[in-house]
């Protein structure tokens, strides 16, 4: 079987899903969980309960993490099978998915429906502008190195 590029419609929307996903599931389950609900402990996924209701609901959103994390990876592993991979491409679907998660989570879990926020006790400003704007920031950057990784592939 013939390996082609992955200019293709099909596997280059294949590439950006894999990386997305993976983006948002390293982020969800490394970043976020890892980061601010073990070794800081500044929140948990629902801290609107009891510890060990916020502690069960970290166990079911670390393994929703990583299933979403491991469903990138099995799409990239198709997409290899099938073309080369731009990795250019996929690298900015998983920083643009980083940023997507950072930003949901910042405004619909910490604002919107306010089941936890970065942090208690403290005044939440500067951390909702820092949280927010960094996870647009992410998106914004992911977004152009995954478009001009797949404009400078599909007009070579």
């Amino acid at each position: 079987m013939s390996r082609v590029d992955d200019t293709g419609p099909h596997l280059g929307r294949r590439t950006d899903l894999s990386g997305f996903l993976f983006g948002c599931g390293i982020a969800a389950s490394v970043i976020d969980l890892f980061l601010f609900h073990l070794v800081l402990q500044w929140h948990h996924f629902y801290d609107l309960s009891t510890t060990r209701v916020a502690l069960t609901a970290d166990g079911f959103f670390h393994a929703v993490g990583w299933f979403i994390t491991v469903w990138g990876l099995f799409l990239l592993a198709d997409v290899r099978r099938r073309a080369e991979v731009g990795w250019a491409r996929w690298a900015g679907a998983v920083v643009a998915g980083v940023g997507f998660f950072q930003l949901v989570d910042g405004v619909v879990s910490h604002k919107l429906l306010g089941i936890h926020q970065i942090r208690y006790g403290v005044d939440l400003l500067p951390y909702d502008v820092t949280w927010i704007g960094s996870a647009v920031l992410l998106m914004v950057v992911g977004l152009l190195v995954r478009h001009r990784a797949a404009t400078t592939r599909s007009s070579s």
